[in-house]
């Protein structure tokens, strides 16, 4: 009975193992846009971490991460008819995962064999479900084609959220915007993908 009784303990310490990974990237890009045209840059306004209708803590930490981010790529930055304009979204989002528990043992099953059928568990006999509750943290940010007024490239980030109260940290937003911009493939200038992480929105990283 000791290996049941930390069946739902193992259960819920590989689901915890799992979160703990990192977050989930993605992108994908308009394989129909030149890129090799994008010289510039400058953000959305309002932008969609703004929707209380002033500048949030969040925005500005964003907007200093991605600008350092997009210099590195040799894209300059201006507020007057830049070519590539920035948007972000950002969600917390309670998630519940549920892990079924084990069914009651039929006298004959392949881990009760031993009672040989002589004798099962009382009526409702089973464990039952493993309940973990968590927060789930979302990060969008797009790129935009200020001309055309088209989405041409987005990175989305998802993972757990160990603590809520620090999710918008000037390091933790750092790190983020980091993380997605590794799958950003191109430079200024360039319509030749730079990397190969880039992968389809579909896709998990």
């Amino acid at each position: 009975m000791k290996r049941l009784a930390l069946a739902p303990v193992v259960a819920a310490l590989g689901l915890l193992s799992a979160c703990s990974t990192g977050p989930t990237i993605r992108s994908d890009y308009d394989h129909s846009a030149n890129f090799a045209q994008y010289h510039s840059f400058g953000f959305m306004s309002p932008l969609g971490t703004d929707k209380a209708g002033y500048t949030t803590l969040l925005t500005e930490r964003l907007k200093t991460a991605t600008r350092s981010q997009m210099e590195m790529r040799g894209y300059v930055f201006t507020e007057q008819s830049p070519d590539l304009l920035v948007n972000f979204n950002a969600k917390l989002q309670q998630k519940t995962e549920v892990t079924p528990g084990m069914p009651m043992p039929m006298p004959m099953g392949p881990y009760y064999g031993y009672r040989a059928g002589f004798y099962g568990g009382w009526p409702g006999y089973g464990w039952g479900n493993d309940v973990f509750q968590y927060t789930e943290g979302t990060l969008n940010i797009d790129l935009i084609d200020a001309r055309r007024k088209q989405l041409v490239w987005e990175g989305v980030s998802t993972g757990m959220v160990n603590n809520p109260a620090t999710a918008d940290s000037l390091q933790n937003v750092a790190e983020e915007v980091a993380q997605i911009f590794q799958q950003y493939p191109f430079r200024a200038g360039s319509d030749t993908p730079q990397n190969a992480t880039a992968t389809s929105a579909g896709q998990a990283k």
